[in-house]
């Protein structure tokens, strides 16, 4: 899956040791906002790895295109999903990064539109009674 936007927040980097294997292990998070959307949504994505951090170099401010996968993993009878990139491309030459979705209508709810008049008027049918202080239910 991939996503093109902007770069809103850089969050701490977070670190520590694998209790498995004992190696050191690196986390970058990062926030993007998306900008083709009519109604832009912000996903947080991690970068695992020091060389992939380091190769990314991701920066506030910056348009980008992040391939990512999902992933959802149980911990003690709750579920977390993680979203990992694994690909960060800044060679937005796409014309889907510099113009709106096509045929998106950028009015909050279109144009207005009359509606067709009548051009007959249906008779009122007759009450059942002809007893005026009766209503028809």
């Amino acid at each position: 899956m991939e996503l093109i936007g902007k770069i809103i927040q850089v969050l701490p980097e977070r670190s520590g040791t694998s209790a498995r294997t004992g190696s050191e292990w690196r986390m970058g998070s990062y926030v993007l906002e998306t900008t083709t959307d009519r109604f832009p949504r912000k996903m947080m994505f991690e970068v695992f790895g020091s060389d992939k951090i380091q190769q990314f170099n991701i920066q506030v401010g910056e348009m980008l295109r992040v391939s990512f996968d999902i992933d959802a993993r149980e911990y003690q009878g709750r579920w977390y999903n993680s979203i990992r990139a694994w690909n960060v491309d800044r060679n937005l030459n796409d014309p889907m990064v510099q113009a709106p979705v096509a045929g998106l209508d950028t009015t909050p709810f279109g144009e207005p539109v009359a509606a067709p008049m009548p051009t007959t008027v249906p008779e009122a049918a007759p009450f059942a009674s002809s007893n005026a202080d009766d209503l028809p239910f």
